[in-house]
């Protein structure tokens, strides 16, 4: 028996037909299929839609916290970087001021460094009109002390003099150099001499007192 489609077509379609003011109860069975399926799509559709939501809602918070993480983790790792060259420097800084305050005499060591000083004009054959250490300038960590020399010699000597006190252990600088000539064709050597020492940690205190006290600009 052929199974004539238009008929078929025709009679699905004539069923919806009339359907206003209808309760759905009272349609016919194709309205009522297509109906049910209609329901069902929209309820699956609606299901699909809030659960695909809620995934790219949860996704999207995933690709902000790993932005977030990979910050995190690249100034975590500058900051490792950072601190593994702020040690090395630290460590020469501290290297330096060790090589520094085995130069500088402690108070103590002071009346040898001066003795070395004119140890060395005396040991050129040079004779000093004048050796007179002035009042020391306390710093924060160390204490400056000038000493006026007038010293009297040939130009070779003072020179050879000049070269002994740079070769000293301890830091000693030559400031204001004045030479005139002697009455006897001799030169007279006028310098400031300034040696250094480093506090002890009482006088560095004291200086730290001293400054709390003063007055803010």
């Amino acid at each position: 028996m052929a199974i004539n489609l238009n008929e078929i077509g025709q009679s699905v379609n004539a069923q919806f037909q009339g359907l206003s003011g209808l309760h759905p109860g009272l349609w016919p069975i194709a309205p009522r299929v297509a109906s049910a399926v209609a329901v069902l799509i929209a309820v699956v559709a609606l299901g699909w839609f809030v659960q695909w939501d809620g995934q790219m809602q949860a996704i999207e918070t995933g690709q902000a916290e790993e932005v977030k993480l990979r910050a995190e983790y690249k100034s975590k790792l500058q900051q490792a970087i950072n601190l593994d060259a702020l040690k090395e420097q630290r460590k020469l800084v501290q290297q330096y001021v060790a090589t520094m305050e085995k130069q500088l005499p402690s108070q103590a060591e002071m009346a040898a460094l001066l003795a070395d000083i004119n140890l060395a004009g005396t040991g050129r054959g040079l004779q000093f009109d004048s050796f007179k250490p002035g009042s020391p300038a306390v710093k924060d960590y160390y204490a400056e002390l000038p000493i006026a020399i007038k010293i009297q010699g040939s130009y070779h000597d003072l020179g050879q003099f000049v070269g002994d006190i740079a070769k000293l252990p301890r830091i000693v600088t030559l400031n204001n150099l004045g030479i005139t000539t002697s009455k006897d064709g001799g030169l007279t050597l006028d310098v400031t001499a300034k040696t250094f020492r480093y506090l002890n940690k009482d006088e560095v205190q004291d200086q730290a007192d001293k400054k709390k006290k003063e007055p803010k600009k």
